[in-house]
C-alpha cells in the first residue's frame, strides 16, 4: 500500500513542504530510512539523520528551523511522535484489511454478520450471534451462541469468545484470547474435594479495548465482568469472574486480577502485577512492576512491593533491608556488650 506526501498531510493536518505528490510505501526508523520510507523527528540528538539518510518524506515539528537544505519532502505537525503513530495504523489498516467470507469457515443460519466482513478459514459464528459492519474474523476464530460484536473489531487467529458474550467496537482481540471461559469457583465439601459453581453471568468488553494475546477474561459467576472502553491489556493477562476494569486502564504483561475486584479508571500496571480479590483499587492509581496489591487502594496513589505499599514508604523499607546485616551485627554486639 502507498500513500502520497498530501494524503498523509491531509489525515495528519499537517503542512507539506516539497513534493506534495512524492510516493511512501513504508514506514521507517530515521536511522535506516531511504527511498519511499516515512520517517520523523522527535528527539534533537537524531537531527543529523535528516541530512544524511534519503528519506521520502519526514515529519517534523511546524517551528522546526532547517540548518541545511533537505532532499526530502517535509510534513510539518504538531506532534510528529504522535502523527507517527497516525502515519503507522494508515499503513497497518490498509494492509490488513480483507472482506469475504472462506467457504471453509461456518455461520450458523441464525447468526447475523454485517458488511463488509472478513470470516476466514476455520472460523466458527455459532447461532443467533450478531456481527457488526466491517469486523476481521481471523482463522480458527470461535464465536459461541448468542455472542455480539461490535463494528470495526479485529479478531486474529484462534480468538474464542464464549456464549453470551459482547465485544464492542473498534476493539482488538489478539491471537489466543479467551473471552468468557468460567471463573474459578469451586465449593469445598466435607471430604476435601471440590464442587464446581456454575459460572453463569458473561462478559462485557466496552468500546475502543485491546487485549493482547493469550490473555483470558473469565465470565461472572452471576453478572458480568466488565472491561470498559479504552482499556489496553497486553500478553497474558487474567481477569477473573466479576473483576470490572475502568475505563482506560493499561496493564503490562503476565498481570492478574483475581475475583471480584472493582479497578479504577486510568490506571497503571506494570509487568506482573497481581491484585487480590474483593478489594477496589481508585482511578490514577500506579502499580510498579512485580508489586502484590492486598488492600485496597485510594485514587492517585503509586504503589510498590508486595505486599504493595504507597511508593515513599515502600523505597524507605528497601533502604533498610539492604541495611539488614549490619543491623544483626549492632544488635548482636550489643547484646553482648549487655551480657
Amino acid at each position: 500500500m502507498q500513500f502520497t506526501a498530501k494524503q498523509i498531510a491531509n489525515k495528519l493536518k499537517g503542512t507539506v513542504e516539497g513534493d506534495e505528490n512524492a510516493l511512501i510505501w513504508k514506514p521507517c526508523r530515521i536511522e535506516e530510512v531511504d527511498e519511499g520510507g516515512i520517517t520523523f523527528l522527535a528527539n534533537p540528538k537524531y537531527t543529523h539523520y535528516i541530512y544524511e539518510r534519503k528519506a521520502s518524506a519526514i515529519l517534523i515539528a511546524k517551528d522546526f528551523v532547517l540548518e541545511h537544505p533537505v532532499d526530502a519532502t517535509l510534513i510539518r505537525v504538531d506532534n510528529p511522535y504522535l502523527c507517527v503513530a497516525k502515519v503507522l495504523h494508515m499503513f497497518n489498516t490498509a494492509a490488513k484489511a480483507k472482506k469475504g467470507r472462506s467457504c471453509r469457515s461456518s455461520i450458523a443460519f441464525s447468526a447475523k454478520v454485517g458488511k463488509g466482513c472478513y470470516v476466514g478459514e476455520f472460523a466458527v459464528i455459532s447461532r443467533h450471534a450478531k456481527i457488526g459492519n466491517n469486523v476481521q474474523i481471523y482463522p480458527q476464530v470461535y464465536i459461541g451462541d448468542y455472542v455480539e460484536v461490535g463494528d470495526n473489531t479485529i479478531l486474529y487467529p484462534g480468538v474464542k469468545i464464549y456464549r453470551e458474550c459482547k465485544v464492542g467496537n473498534n476493539c482488538i482481540l489478539h491471537a489466543g484470547v479467551v473471552v468468557g471461559a468460567d471463573g474459578f469457583g469451586f465449593a469445598p465439601t466435607d471430604d476435601g474435594s471440590y464442587n464446581k459453581i456454575d459460572q453463569i453471568g458473561n462478559v462485557v468488553i466496552e468500546d475502543n479495548v485491546e487485549l493482547g494475546a493469550n490473555t483470558c477474561i473469565d465470565r461472572a459467576t452471576m453478572g458480568s465482568t466488565i472491561i470498559h472502553q479504552g482499556v489496553k491489556l497486553d500478553n497474558l493477562c487474567q481477569i477473573a469472574h466479576n473483576v470490572s476494569v475502568g475505563a482506560n486502564t493499561v496493564m503490562a504483561a503476565q498481570s492478574g486480577c483475581a475475583g471480584s475486584t472493582k479497578v479504577g479508571e486510568h490506571c497503571i500496571f506494570a509487568g506482573q502485577v497481581g491484585v487480590v480479590g474483593h478489594i477496589t483499587v481508585g482511578n490514577n492509581v500506579t502499580v510498579a512492576a512485580q508489586s502484590g496489591v492486598t488492600n485496597n487502594v485510594k485514587s492517585d496513589t503509586v504503589m510498590l512491593g508486595s505486599p504493595a505499599q504507597p511508593a515513599d514508604k515502600q523505597r524507605k523499607i528497601y533502604v533498610l533491608q539492604r541495611k539488614l546485616e549490619e543491623i544483626y551485627r549492632d544488635v548482636t554486639d550489643l547484646k553482648k556488650k549487655i551480657q
